[in-house]
């Protein structure tokens, strides 16, 4: 049996008989300092709150009922688990963004195995993104899906890392402009082009499909100009869609992004390299699907459950006693960024805690509860 120690003076102590309600009594032999020794089981009911959240259990399917669990367990929503600061060198790092609302994102970043960081944020800014890319060493490549603000935090933060644009939503993004059925001979050929590119497994074969698109370009560059003007005398290009779909593919054929995945340099020393952004897809649809089963949540706390299922899914999460002890709380945060002035938060704030999203929308100086589930 663990020894029990002095609170006060940290002696040794006896047993001093027990209380009314029959609880074990000690007694200090240094300074004869009375006291219960009442047993800290946080780390079990934090245990226990994580296995839910990250089930699909009801809270009514819990030990003791939905309210019970809810009493039990209400004090760790007031957590924030923040992401690690990790120098593990990755060669491959996957990048998205999740919205949980009209002006709420949490950026995450991924390798093929784990969860490396995550940033809350209102949009994909580029200062979102350079917080994000702060506390991650610079990989070899970045595959992303092209999201905004990425490229000029890339050229910041990750000047020497290659980007490879996801070809499934440079696909999906001509799709979108062209239907899956296209009215035009113009439509149907640039359809069938970007369905190609899911095709695409070497650099032979990515040569082939420059010239193919190249000579796309030069035969339909006449259809493309086009012009139609309207009732109110306004000139528009006849085929917009058309030439947005054109140009979206033109960008990535610029930036060099769309093959860096099959590069010979890169490929030889590296191995074989994603095409797609699927590792961070599926964590999204891991999180959507969370999400889905406690229905319900707040803002705050869907945001709150998207940090710990991402914390859980890092290389080496801490175990909940020390959890407890070094993950801030709401009240840490409100009164560390009330040390700061209004213009000091954007330089201090939002590289360790978020971009003033959470503090100054989500929690409000009323006398009122707000927690009620």
């Amino acid at each position: 049996m663990r020894r029990v120690m002095c609170p006060s003076c940290g002696g040794k102590t006896k047993r001093f008989g027990r209380t009314a309600a029959g609880t074990q009594r000690w007694r200090c032999l240094g300074c004869g300092l009375t006291f219960v020794n009442k047993l800290d089981n946080s780390a079990k009911r934090l245990d226990e709150f994580l296995g839910w959240l990250l089930s699909k259990r009801a809270q009514a399917d819990m030990a003791g009922g939905g309210r019970t669990f809810r009493r039990r367990t209400a004090e760790f929503w007031h957590l924030w688990p923040l992401p690690p600061v990790t120098g593990e060198l990755c060669r491959v790092v996957f990048v998205d963004g999740i919205y949980l609302g009209r002006k709420a994102c949490v950026l995450v970043a991924r390798s093929e195995e784990h969860v490396l960081g995550w940033y809350v944020a209102r949009s994909e800014s580029s200062g979102a993104y350079k917080a994000l890319m702060a506390r991650i060493a610079p990989p070899e490549v970045v595959v992303t899906d092209g999201g905004s603000g990425f490229q000029k935090a890339r050229r910041e933060m990750w000047p020497r890392t290659r980007v490879q644009r996801c070809t499934f939503h440079a696909f999906e993004q001509v799709k979108r402009y062209t239907t899956t059925r296209p009215r035009t001979q113009a439509g149907v050929d640039l359809y069938a082009l970007a369905r190609e590119l899911l095709k695409v497994e070497t650099s032979e074969r990515a040569a082939a499909w420059l010239a193919a698109y190249a000579s796309w370009c030069a035969a339909y560059e006449g259809f493309l100009r086009e012009e139609t003007t309207n009732d109110e005398g306004r000139t528009f290009l006849t085929h917009e869609r058309l030439v947005k779909a054109r140009n979206s593919l033109t960008a990535l054929v610029r930036q060099k992004t769309l093959f860096t995945y099959v590069d010979p340099e890169l490929v030889g020393r590296l191995g074989p390299l994603p095409a797609t952004n699927n590792a961070v897809e599926s964590t999204n649809a891991q999180l959507r699907s969370m999400l889905r089963e406690h229905r319900g949540l707040s803002l705050e706390r869907r945001i709150k459950a998207v940090c710990w299922w991402c914390y859980m899914h890092t290389e080496c999460p801490l175990p909940a006693a020390q959890l407890i002890k070094v993950m801030p709380t709401d009240e840490d945060i409100a009164k560390e960024m009330g040390m700061v002035g209004y213009g000091d938060r954007a330089r201090v704030g939002p590289q360790r805690w978020g971009d003033g999203l959470v503090w100054e929308e989500l929690h409000r100086q009323t006398p009122w509860q707000r927690d009620w589930d």
